[in-house]
């Protein structure tokens, strides 16, 4: 007996048809009512609609965020009830305007569909509402993309840093951060690492520059 090691006709390389990652008839279902209720209901706020693998994004209008998702949580046709994720998205390098977003998941608890919204935001304009009224679990991944992209949700409860120091200066998920290395701090090395960490925004800069090799400490 010989074991097989894989594919080895040009036949066996050919991508799987699209069938494999259609959405369930379920969840279809959901994406079509989504769509359907939120252009209904909100007319242009309804920027665009993307679906790719069974999956369906809606592109909104911030300023209609939480009537959007108040609308998908409450909706008989919809029920999607839970955030299940929040984060954001920096295009400076695909030259996409607007240059951010922020993407919402969206799960349903009564048939498990999905759905993902995404609304655009300009660069001279970095904000959108908070929707931890709507859903609790908003509360940390807000703080997160604050702190680490620099996007301002108003109304959030606390909207503090939570993961960089207060004093920290810049933002280090936008593309344009200077990128690098350094060695990891621990309770044996903490006082050395410390003492040679970049203490200014041009030191930084001079140490993590993408033209300088990774291991630079």
């Amino acid at each position: 007996m010989t074991a097989q090691t894989g594919p080895t006709t040009s036949a066996d390389s050919t991508p799987p048809p699209a069938e494999l990652y259609a959405a369930s008839p379920a969840h279809a279902t959901v994406h079509t009512a989504a769509q359907e209720v939120v252009a209904a209901t909100f007319g242009e706020a309804l920027l665009e609609v993307q679906t790719y693998r069974g999956e369906t994004t809606l592109i909104v209008a911030r300023e209609r965020i939480r009537e959007i998702l108040t609308l998908l949580r409450e909706h008989e046709g919809t029920r999607l009830d839970r955030l299940s994720d929040l984060t954001a998205v920096d295009y400076l390098e695909l030259g996409n305007e607007p240059r951010f977003a922020v993407v919402y998941h969206l799960m349903s608890r009564t048939n498990y569909a999905r759905l993902r919204l995404r609304a655009p935001l300009a660069e001279d304009d970095l904000w959108i509402d908070s929707v931890v009224g709507l859903f609790p679990s908003a509360n940390w991944p807000e703080r997160e993309v604050f702190d680490l992209f620099g996007i301002e949700f108003r109304g959030h409860p606390n909207l503090t840093r939570i993961l960089l120091p207060d004093d920290w200066e810049g933002y280090p998920l936008r593309k344009e951060y200077p990128i690098g290395a350094e060695e990891v701090e621990f309770s044996f090395n903490h006082e050395v690492v410390n003492a040679e960490r970049p203490q200014t925004t041009r030191e930084r800069e001079e140490r993590y520059s993408p033209h300088r090799p990774l291991n630079n400490f």
